[in-house]
């Protein structure tokens, strides 16, 4: 797509959008597989439709009030990416315009409070923990709240789990096969904190020495995915420096995690520490990818048959590329059937802090993904990301579905007999 855009004034993301634009060739192939064109029908809520819209905000020739509303509606789930002939980048666009219009973007009270709460709690495991109790004794008040902060109220649950931790490093089983520092995740390690404990013991299981560095912290990726470009830059900046040198792999066991951590070069385009980031990057596994090189060691007769629905959490399958991984580790458990999902492409809606900043959407793609679930008839829905575990989780229970709902870590760590 031709364009005008002046990348010498936008700073040093600014090639990098201009790449973007010039690659699109306005084909439509990103259309049936963007949701939001599949829930709202408009031209503007497609990937092609805000490329445009974002290439003449950049231009200076339409106001960025107009193309606003449309770039808040997209997901960042990047369905368009695998779907495009032209491999147009889309992710190199979406989240650096963000980022360059965010503090001219106009926000009602109502957004700006949600914003600031959600920047300033989940990324805090400790403050997010705080605010889950505080959020269930406001839903006694709901009816009294603006209506744009009453979905943070409603995906409050009803309650945590029980705080966990790690040791610094937890010793292979047997002989080491390898070492890795794994990322504990923020909003995970209080929603479901048993992923991490389930993560190590079977790494350490396969002979794998699991270091969980101290000083990390959040990826960055709900900074970075919302705008917030400074912010995000520091949450990189704390994890190069945490994590060591002396190991095999960088692991990560939320998609939307690994997904920042393999963007920290663009996050830090043009600052000192952009060439550690890039290498930084590349030792970044998610730690399905990780076990399949490595090997499963056999595993234990399962007396039941298991059958599983398995969702591709979308910053896996299409900001990583990690499809086939999963599904081979848990073809792997004995007597274990592997269900695919109607239209699994589709993002389920969680999508970041999507439930909050568009609840009626998300309600929708949540309740669309549920129902793909049951019509599976497995016992057991498994995926790789806390967010969409937590929207399976709420869409299945308002449905009335026993399915459970698990990390692919957990639903093996079981499958060894480990189960807590």
């Amino acid at each position: 797509m031709l364009h005008t855009i002046p990348t010498s004034t936008l700073g040093p993301l600014g090639e990098a959008m201009a790449h973007a634009v010039e690659t699109c060739v306005h084909c439509g192939f990103c259309l049936p597989a963007c949701p939001t064109y599949r829930e709202l029908g408009q031209e503007m809520d497609t990937p092609r439709g805000r490329i445009v819209l974002m290439k003449e905000v950049l231009e200076g020739t339409l106001p960025l009030a107009a193309a606003q509303p449309h770039v808040d509606r997209c997901l960042g789930c990047l369905a368009c990416e695998p779907a495009c002939p032209s491999g147009v980048p889309y992710r190199d666009l979406i989240s650096p315009f963000r980022a360059l219009t965010q503090s001219r973007v106009q926000r009602s009270l109502g957004e700006k409070i949600s914003r600031f709460i959600t920047a300033q709690t989940i990324p805090f495991p400790a403050r997010f923990r705080i605010a889950t109790a505080f959020g269930r004794i406001g839903k006694m008040f709901r009816p009294l709240l603006p209506a744009r902060l009453r979905p943070m109220l409603d995906l409050v649950p009803a309650q945590v789990p029980p705080a966990e931790s790690w040791p610094a490093v937890t010793p292979a089983r047997g002989e080491r096969r390898a070492r890795v520092a794994l990322l504990t995740g923020c909003a995970q390690r209080v929603l479901d904190p048993d992923i991490n404990t389930a993560t190590i013991e079977v790494l350490a299981r396969h002979g794998v020495e699991v270091v969980v560095p101290a000083a990390q912290g959040c990826c960055g990726g709900l900074a970075w995915h919302t705008g917030d470009l400074r912010a995000a830059q520091a949450f990189a900046r704390r994890n190069l420096a945490a994590f060591p040198a002396d190991v095999d792999a960088i692991l990560t066991n939320a998609a939307g995690c690994g997904s920042a951590m393999h963007e920290y070069h663009l996050v830090l385009r043009g600052t000192p520490d952009e060439a550690r980031a890039e290498a930084f990057r590349h030792r970044v596994l998610d730690v399905s990818v990780f076990l399949h090189r490595l090997g499963l060691r056999e595993l234990p007769a399962n007396p039941r048959p298991l059958k599983i629905a398995y969702h591709d959490a979308c910053h896996l399958a299409n900001a990583q590329g990690v499809r086939r991984e999963p599904r081979a580790l848990l073809r792997a458990i004995p007597g274990a059937e592997l269900c695919e999902l109607t239209n699994a492409h589709l993002c389920c809606g969680s999508a970041g802090t999507y439930n909050l900043d568009q609840p009626e959407i998300a309600a929708s793609l949540g309740e669309q993904k549920a129902r793909a679930v049951i019509a599976t008839g497995a016992t057991v829905v498994a995926s790789g990301n806390i967010g969409c575990l937590t929207q399976l989780r709420a869409h299945l229970a308002k449905l009335g579905s026993p399915i459970q709902v698990r990390h692919t870590m957990q639903v093996l760590r079981d499958a060894f007999g480990d189960e807590r």
